[in-house]
């Protein structure tokens, strides 16, 4: 007896799937690829290694991957909170994580802008001690806080949700302390989310712009972005150069995904105890 399924046969459905990952992923990023590749590669060297692109590289790169650190641990704290424990509000606080998702970027971006300044709520307390967010390197990082959290937070909270309490109440009776019982027993389990949200959000914030634009300042060698540098060379018709340094920001894009999912793929073999 051959089971029912419920979606068409293989051949079918692996044509439409293939069909719209051509159309929307492959074909939009292979055009990058082929207008990049008529360029010299001597043309293609001289464009990404100019000193103000290999500065926006480190800034991107640099506040990308403290801001994904940060989430790494508030995502965690968030999802925790959330799933261990019930007071007034938690649906709304719930719904409230996927906010920058649904949020215009430039929305979000002129916000965190008056909010950082030496006069907004939030600047105004810093700079008391003589510590400025907007228009610096801070500012970046806590734009790409805002916009990478809900990747960790729905990434660990299903495994949270899963997690068997029996263990930690095991651990417990047997004299372990919070602290053994975390570090043994529950970081364990969440490590593929862990790695899995840090890499979705560390992807997402090397490709942010309109939410950083604003509070960045975009000064050169300081403050200037690399996605900043790609619209600036389009605002000049200089589509080369665009497409070159473009390139280079996907290819640090995949080989991060690639990394992601293969560490993934290490930890559920782990975990079922396959080779």
């Amino acid at each position: 007896m051959k089971k029912k399924r419920v979606i068409p046969g293989f051949g079918l459905s692996l044509g439409v799937t293939l069909s719209m990952l051509s159309i929307i992923v492959l074909i939009p990023l292979a055009s990058l690829v082929i207008f990049t590749a008529r360029m010299d590669w001597k043309d293609i060297i001289e464009t990404i290694t100019r000193g103000r692109v290999l500065a926006s590289f480190y800034v991107s790169f640099l506040t990308a991957f403290l801001a994904s650190l940060i989430n790494m641990a508030m995502g965690l704290v968030l999802a925790w909170v959330l799933v261990r424990y019930d007071f007034p509000g938690k649906r709304i606080l719930d719904g409230l994580i996927e906010l920058p998702f649904a949020l215009p970027t430039a929305v979000a971006g002129m916000s965190l802008t008056f909010l950082t300044t030496d006069n907004g709520w939030v600047g105004s307390i810093f700079s008391k001690f003589g510590i400025h967010i907007a228009y610096t390197r801070i500012g970046i990082t806590v734009a790409f806080v805002f916009i990478g959290i809900p990747f960790v937070v729905r990434s660990v909270q299903p495994v949270l949700e899963k997690l068997d309490p029996a263990y930690e109440e095991a651990a417990g009776v047997l004299g372990a302390s919070h602290f053994t019982i975390f570090r043994r027993i529950i970081l364990p389990e969440l490590k593929p989310a862990l790695f899995a949200g840090f890499g979705l959000a560390f992807g997402r914030c090397l490709g942010e712009y309109g939410s950083v634009v604003f509070i960045a300042g975009n000064k050169p060698y300081y403050t200037e972005i690399t996605p900043l540098i790609i619209m600036s060379e389009l605002q000049e018709y200089d589509y080369s150069s665009a497409t070159a340094i473009a390139l280079v920001m996907l290819i640090a894009a995949f080989l991060i995904l690639f990394a992601n999912n293969m560490i993934q793929a290490r930890n559920t073999r782990i975990l079922t105890g396959e080779k």
